[in-house]
Order: structure tokens, then sequence, then C-alpha cells
């Protein structure tokens, strides 16, 4: 079956139905729809993750091969097939359409591609994936469609535009910011889910919001990150705090700092190149030099460990005390950021070492 990607959940909701495939170019719903497929496996059970990247030389017998085998413990498995180029070849083809055929219970496939043209979506491999489980087809979202889409959005947090003409002031605000790039949108979104109580959304309280984000420069502490710039850092964050902007803002910073530096690190674990991935992720600049320089030392596991770290200083930010984590939000946001540099040091251990004092000086 083929699908939209805002119908993947409630078809997921009702059972998992695969093969799965993805494919479109907007990076942000894709990994939205690859996220909520993952999440459906693991709560269904399949507890092994595999993943493939499609390059010259793959060997898709030995995928077909491993499709058809358990897992050492019995457990039921994901398979990640990633086709950057949306063209698996002929031995490809005829593997992907055996998938299809072999789908099993304890074995779940999940192919993921770029947009596909027309020919493509009527060959006789994607056919039949598409017919043995379902297609997610991620359209586009032209900047024409991001007012809408941003209201969509909204109301996924209880947050309304107000009807009339001052509402319709304030989504062209929001519209205005993002430059018609949807992750800026999605940002944008989230900040205000953040920051703000559910109901209707003020104009002018919007208006202080937006303008608080660029005056206080809480964007360019990834730059002082990036950098290994501890004392710049720590007084980026004093001055923040001295100004009386929100702890959250700062943290929210923080977190979408961590969040493009692991979906560029996804990306080029996948065979994207560096220039495609800051382009699409809004990094250019100064900052683009330094991210592509500190990247290799950011693996996987390490910026999903800055991720847990970044969720708890949410909670303690929020005032929920978690263990571990300072419990008073700007030394939060602090303990946040020294980890945060401690990744991207060339030389954790001084640098380390370095930062705590600054850090206590601050406190």
């Amino acid at each position: 079956m083929l699908i939209r990607a805002d119908q993947l959940q409630a078809r997921l909701d009702s059972g998992l139905r695969g093969p799965y495939m993805v494919f479109g170019d907007e990076l942000l719903l894709v990994n939205e729809a690859v996220d909520a497929i993952r999440a459906a496996a693991q709560a269904a059970g399949y507890g092994v993750r595999e993943q493939h990247q499609v390059e010259r030389g793959f060997d898709w017998d030995e995928l077909l091969a491993q499709s058809r085998e358990m897992s050492l413990f019995g457990e039921r498995k994901l398979i990640e097939v990633r086709i950057p180029t949306g063209k698996p070849g002929r031995d490809g083809a005829q593997a992907l359409a055996a998938l299809a055929q072999e789908a099993s219970s304890d074995v779940l496939v999940l192919v993921l591609l770029p947009r596909l043209d027309a020919a493509a979506q009527k060959s006789d491999w994607f056919s039949r994936l598409a017919e043995a489980g379902t297609a997610v087809r991620v359209d586009t979202v032209e900047p024409e469609q991001l007012g809408a889409w941003m209201r969509a959005r909204l109301a996924r947090h209880g947050l309304r535009i107000a009807a009339g003409p001052a509402g319709q002031a304030c989504l062209d605000l929001l519209v205005a910011r993002t430059e018609g790039n949807l992750l800026a949108a999605h940002q944008e979104v989230e900040k205000l889910a953040l920051l703000l109580d559910p109901g209707e959304l003020d104009p002018a309280q919007v208006e202080d919001l937006v303008q608080d984000a660029a005056r206080y420069g809480v964007f360019r502490l990834g730059e002082a990150l990036l950098a290994g710039d501890i004392a710049r850092l720590v007084r980026m964050l004093d001055g923040l705090q001295g100004e009386g902007v929100a702890p959250v803002l700062a943290h929210w910073s923080l977190a979408e700092e961590t969040r493009a530096w692991l979906r560029l690190r996804q990306g080029l674990d996948a065979g994207e190149s560096f220039a495609t991935l800051a382009r699409a992720n809004r990094i250019w600049g100064p900052k683009e030099k330094l991210l592509q320089r500190a990247l290799p030392r950011l693996n996987l596991p390490l910026l999903e460990g800055l991720l847990l770290r970044a969720a708890e200083c949410d909670r303690a930010v929020k005032g929920l005390r978690p263990a571990g984590v300072p419990h008073q939000p700007w030394e939060a946001v602090r303990h946040l950021a020294l980890a945060m540099a401690q990744a991207v040091s060339p030389q954790p251990a001084a640098s380390a070492h370095g930062a705590r004092l600054v850090l206590l000086a601050a406190g």
C-alpha cells in the first residue's frame, strides 16, 4: 500500500505491515517516519536492528542470507537498507523483490530511498514491496505551504493561532523566521511549545520570544562549543543568565545543537556528503568549518549519550530534579554545555579539567 507520511502513525497504531519503504528528500519528515517505524518495531519485540548501506559492490546475496537467519538469541530483527541513489541495480531489484515475497513475522525490512520519479515507482521491485507491505511517500513541503504546516504542528502541542488579522500576522512572523526552510520551521514550533503554555498564541508574546532569541545570541552557543572556547562559552551563558533569559531557551538551543550534530553524523554514516547535510541543516559560515573538523570525534554512541544528557537537563530546567544533574536550572544548562564541549575537544582530559575550573569559578 502506498500512503503519505502523515498517514503513517495511524497505520502503525493498527499494527505493523511490512516490509516498509520510506522515500523522499525532506530530511526532517523522513527521519520522523523512520523513527516512528523503529519505535513501533521495538514495541512489537524487534529487539535487533541491522543497518545496510548500498554502495558499489554491495553484496545483495549476503543481505538475503541475513534476512533468512534468526538472530543469535532468536530475537526478531529489523533490517534497514539505505539506497542513497534510489537505484538498486539489477541484482538489487531481484533481491528487493525476493524480500517482498519472503516477508516473515520474525524479520521486518525497512528500505530507505530518496525521492523517486514516476518510472521508479512503477518498477517491479517497488511495486512488489508496496503490495507486500507499506510504501511511505514523504512529500516536500513547499515554502507557500509552511504556514499551514506550522499551524498544524503548533496544534499538536495545544497551541492555536488566533483568528483574524492578528493571528495571521503572528503566523506570518513565524514563517518569515524560517526563510522557507522546514527544519527552521520545526525548530520555531518546538521552541514555542517549550516556552509557552497551551492555548491561543499571543502575537506580541511570540514577537518578544523571537526577538529575545536573536538579541541574546542563544544561536551562537553552538559556535563557541565547536571552537572549543570554554571561557567564551561560559561568558555567553553568564551573559544570558544576567540578561534574564529563561534557562529553558538556552537549553533548547543546546539540545537543538546536539540534534543537528546527530543528524549530520547519521547522514555521514549513511554515505551522504557533508556539504549536502550542512545545507539541509542550515549550517554555514564559520560554524560549518568548525563542525566539519569536529565530526570525526563525534561518533553515534557519544552523540546519543549527549542527547540523553540534554533530556536530563530538560527535566532539571523544568524543576523535576533528575539524579546526577544539578537541580538549579542554569547550573544544569552549564553542566550540559560542559559535556558537549568535552565531546568536541580534541583533548578531552585536559579540556575537561580546565572547563570544570572555569565553571566552578562562574558558578
